[in-house]
């Protein structure tokens, strides 16, 4: 009965430390970015616009601030209850120090199945609405999707795409068809459309290369056969980053089906499908900072030592996603070096504590 109370007691203290650096950290980044986009105003798309885009996206930037608020909160809760020897007190009534660290990760576990469903559930699909929603309100009616071109490979061929619209309608598309490394063939239409679930190219150009000459034919339509289907292309032409970890496992498979490397998307993909080891690493490192070296320094020392820690975390992070492209080694151990490296600190400082 006591150990209940007291689990429910650290678990209150330790989320409601994470809930309030989460709402601090989420406010002072809308005021931020808020303030940053009032330059992008345009036609329909004003200053009450421009909060509710923000507002729209928040899901994604309580993805992205989980970590660093779970790290946070857990060294605050934690610090806290330092601070007024309740955690000494603990100990010396006999409750182990794994006892407590499991009585802080029961909250944790909360907070990574919140994360785990925004992040494959809502983020993509508010980050989705929200970019069109933006771009329809400063270009009007037929808005793009999204700003972003992209090329893809499908067999011999090479294809770039201006944009893709809210309506499944591809703006810009060239397509270059190679022979034994030769160009062969060089096609662009203004726009494809989907139709009766096939693709129609219209405002067509077509040049083939011959050995001496070149020849061009012109199309109002054309069928376009490929195996690409809208649902692929927005996922192309969309920030992969912010992808559903279930899309980025499909869009890695079609690249690989394609002979293409897939480590971006494998790369985020394992970001998200390991961020409960991450956030439990990160608490690791939180309760050895609390019971370990820094148990007798000021709560804002503390905090201060939190957000330098976090801070090394994701800049290694960042640094070792590319640098799997550059060295070719698997993209899950870009993820799991620094989870191990936080995970192996907070063990080795926790164990000499005792």
């Amino acid at each position: 009965m006591i150990n209940d109370r007291l689990d429910r007691y650290i678990a209150r203290n330790v989320l409601g430390a994470i809930i309030v650096v989460q709402v601090l950290l989420l406010g002072l980044d809308l005021v931020i970015t808020y303030i940053n986009d009032l330059g992008d105003v345009e036609g329909d798309y004003g200053a009450f616009q421009v909060l509710l885009y923000l507002l729209m996206r928040l899901p994604w930037r309580f993805y992205q601030y989980a970590p660093v608020g779970v790290l946070i909160g857990a060294l605050i809760g934690l610090g806290s209850m330092a601070s007024s020897n309740e955690l000494t007190v603990m100990r010396a009534a006999g409750r182990s120090l794994v006892r407590i660290l499991w009585s802080v990760m029961k909250p944790i576990i909360l907070v990574i199945l919140i994360v785990l469903v925004i992040a494959e559930f809502v983020s993509p699909r508010t980050e989705q609405f929200a970019s069109a929603w933006r771009l329809q309100q400063m270009q009007g009616e037929g808005a793009v999707l999204t700003e972003r071109g992209g090329w893809q490979r499908e067999g011999d061929s090479f294809y770039r795409f201006g944009a893709i619209r809210a309506d499944d309608t591809v703006l810009d598309l060239t397509r270059y068809r190679f022979e034994d490394k030769t160009l062969r063939e060089a096609t662009s239409a203004r726009r494809a459309v989907w139709r009766e679930d096939r693709w129609e190219l219209e405002d067509v150009a077509v040049t083939r290369f011959h050995e001496s000459r070149t020849e061009v034919e012109r199309h109002d339509t054309r069928v376009w056969e490929t195996a690409m289907t809208p649902d692929q292309l927005s996922r192309l032409l969309r920030d992969v980053e912010s992808q559903a970890p279930s899309e980025l496992w499909a869009y890695a498979r079609y690249l690989r089906d394609q002979g293409q490397q897939a480590t971006q998307p494998l790369l985020y993909f394992w970001q998200k499908m390991l961020m409960p080891l991450t956030m439990a690493s990160l608490v690791l490192v939180a309760a050895s900072f609390v019971f370990g070296p820094l148990r007798t320094v000021a709560a804002g020392t503390r905090v201060f030592y939190g957000v330098i820690t976090g801070l090394i975390f994701k800049y290694v992070q960042d640094l070792l996603g590319p640098a799997s492209t550059v060295f070719g080694f698997s993209p899950v151990w870009a993820v799991l070096a620094p989870t191990l490296l936080c995970a192996g600190l907070g063990f080795y400082l926790l164990r000499r504590t005792g």
